[in-house]
């Protein structure tokens, strides 16, 4: 059993950026793919990000290529979500997702999911 908790959410202004976390507990992450979703008011729930479990492998929804880049750190059992160039259309409750494949985390079916954490961009 994995739990995950989000943190770094926040209010940002468009054009910021913030620095999203994802620790896990339980089990280590280093046997799991990792993904970021994100799902706004009204909005079904969307791919962002997702990374093999040895990191060298990632992909990322054509909404965030070029501004969002995610990474992990196996030792500290800890996935990111670095944002960049934020969009008022980027706001969102964002959750972090596992699984042992990465296109299960792809596809939006993971075994374990997290609680989210809210990202507002507005001026």
């Amino acid at each position: 059993q994995v739990q995950l908790v989000e943190s770094g959410g926040g209010l940002v202004q468009p054009g910021g950026s913030l620095r999203l976390s994802c620790a896990a507990s339980g089990r280590t992450l280093s046997s799991y793919a990792m993904g970021w979703f994100r799902q706004a008011p009204g909005k079904e729930r969307e791919f962002v990000a997702a990374i093999s479990w040895i990191g060298t492998t990632t992909y990322y929804a054509d909404s965030v290529k070029g501004r969002f880049t995610i990474s992990r750190d196996n030792n500290k059992n800890t996935v990111y979500l670095q944002m960049n160039s934020l969009k008022p259309e980027d706001t969102a409750v964002y959750y972090c997702a596992a699984d042992g494949r990465i296109r299960t985390v792809v596809s939006g079916t993971s075994d374990y999911w997290g609680q989210g954490t809210q990202v507002t961009v507005s001026s």
